[in-house]
């Protein structure tokens, strides 16, 4: 493998220069994962050199030196590294880090009475949902997450609203803060559409965008909270909306249907249903036409029990989102892995019921690797994230390829979908600015940071350890009944099974 040497690189710069770029960046000598839009497949190119010129790239090189560089540019010796594009998550709660490891067996019945935003409210203070959102977003960077979409249901008053939203621009990721409508004590939806109109024209162009989530789509387009919810987003051209969609005997309908007839689906707003976890034929193909998106959170999905039964028919409109991250991973990765293996075993399962032997894999490592990065993008509708191509913003993830887990690897793309881990992740490049390097997150007084998220983390878990676990009895919501499910043992022996939760 070809050496980056210094005299090298001088040698081209004096005779490849052409202007002088403040901040521009020259990842040399990788392999990097870059997508042909010619062919709408992944270009694996080796050896091969990316110019990062203020936010964006500005050439992608089959050579470790391009043709044209910048004076004065900072070279990144990339020599045996891959180079891909950052992970763009389409669903999260960031606000709820302070809540780790808390609900590591809970229900989404369990969930709903216990850690969700409506009766979490008591628990917080504004200050708490700042560092909780901050430190939520730099666990996120840290895993190689550039891009989130951030389902904010912490807006109980404009306190909490403004909270979570500074904490989104300070954090230096780039954040869809979706402001969420839903009536509050003191605080009605009116009330936060008019906030959101104020925070609107505030609001400074950078990293964070303001969006809408909003759950109340209740089928009736003359409800005056819907109607007005539907007016700001169409005015406004909002540059993201999302709602939860859980349906089976949940039956929290938030689906393409309902969104179609309430003439919000058919517009130029990218609108992102979180889970449609079993969105039906008609709701897939309205998704086509209208061109919107799932957001697919595989272990939530799995952890919770609502599951994802008809999501694997929909992948060229879907995404990937993480979720709750209080209760399991942070990092889209581990999302990609277990979609791959769990629709690989779904669609092997078909034949194998039939007693027939499976010819192919029903899913490939690319697959997976776009829904990770590029489908994030087209779900927002930017096509200049998740992906490195020239002219794309420059949210760049450097994995040191040596690592014990990736040592040996030919395909750049199977080594970080099946071999690598997070901690393989060297560098996060976000708007073409460091926020992890070399291994550590470029963060002033971080220590400062995780000492005052603690200080929240431990005050709100010991008010919430005083609140008794939920009973699931009788009905859930008053609709369909609660019923046992099986407990697995790994033990022998009577008494030996789920043991205590350690608390």
């Amino acid at each position: 493998m070809m050496k980056l040497s210094t005299a090298v690189y001088n040698a081209a710069v004096v005779l490849r220069h052409a202007t002088f770029v403040i901040g521009a960046k020259l990842l040399a000598g990788g392999t990097i994962v870059a997508f042909d839009d010619e062919t709408q497949q992944l270009r694996v190119i080796r050896e091969g050199s990316l110019l990062i010129e203020g936010d964006s790239i500005s050439s992608v090189s089959d050579s470790i030196v391009p043709d044209t560089i910048p004076i004065g540019v900072e070279v990144i010796n990339c020599t045996g590294n891959i180079i891909t594009p950052g992970f763009v998550d389409t669903h999260r709660h960031g606000w709820q880090t302070v809540f780790k490891t808390l609900g590591s067996n809970t229900t989404l019945a369990e969930y709903l009475k216990r850690y969700s935003a409506s009766v979490a409210q008591p628990l917080f203070t504004p200050d708490d949902v700042y560092i909780s959102q901050l430190a939520g977003i730099y666990e996120a960077l840290n895993a190689g997450v550039t891009t989130i979409l951030d389902h904010a249901h912490h807006t109980w008053t404009r306190e909490h609203a403004i909270a979570g939203l500074n904490a989104s621009m300070d954090s230096g990721g780039r954040v869809f803060f979706a402001y969420t409508f839903q009536n509050s004590p003191d605080f009605s939806i009116q009330d936060q559409i008019m906030h959101w109109h104020e925070l609107a024209s505030t609001v400074p162009s950078g990293l964070t965008t303001l969006g809408i989530a909003y759950d109340g789509w209740i089928g009736d387009p003359q409800d005056p909270d819907t109607a007005a919810v539907v007016k700001l987003a169409l005015e406004s051209k909002v540059e993201a909306l999302t709602t939860h969609d859980v349906e089976g005997p949940w039956s929290s309908s938030n689906n393409p249907e309902l969104l179609h007839w309430l003439g919000i689906l058919n517009s130029s707003i990218p609108i992102v249903i979180s889970h449609a976890s079993q969105i039906s034929a008609r709701g897939a193909e309205l998704l086509r036409q209208t061109n919107q998106h799932i957001s697919i959170t595989p272990e939530s999905e799995m952890h919770y029990g609502h599951l994802h039964p008809t999501s694997h028919l929909i992948l060229d409109q879907a995404s990937l989102g993480v979720d709750t991250h209080f209760t399991f991973s942070t990092d889209i990765l581990t999302q990609a892995r277990l979609w791959l293996q769990s629709t690989r075993s779904r669609l092997y399962k078909a034949a194998i019921d039939n007693w027939q032997i499976p010819a192919n894999s029903p899913m490939s490592v690319n697959q997976a690797f776009l829904l990770a990065t590029r489908n994030g993008g087209l779900a927002l509708e930017r096509p200049d994230l998740g992906v490195i191509t020239p002219d794309t913003k420059a949210d760049i993830l450097i994995w040191d390829a040596r690592s014990p887990g990736m040592l040996g690897w030919v395909d750049p793309i199977s080594a970080v979908i099946l071999h690598a881990n997070v901690g393989d992740i060297k560098d996060v490049i976000v708007g073409g600015e460091f926020k992890k390097r070399d291994g550590k997150l470029v963060v002033e007084d971080y220590a400062g940071i995780q000492d005052r998220f603690l200080q929240s983390a431990r005050r709100i878990q010991a008010k919430l350890k005083d609140i008794p676990l939920p009973v699931p009895e009788g009905r859930f919501m008053g609709g369909y009944p609660y019923a046992p499910v099986l407990e697995v043992d790994v033990q022998r022996g009577e008494g030996t099974g789920y043991g205590p939760i350690y608390v």
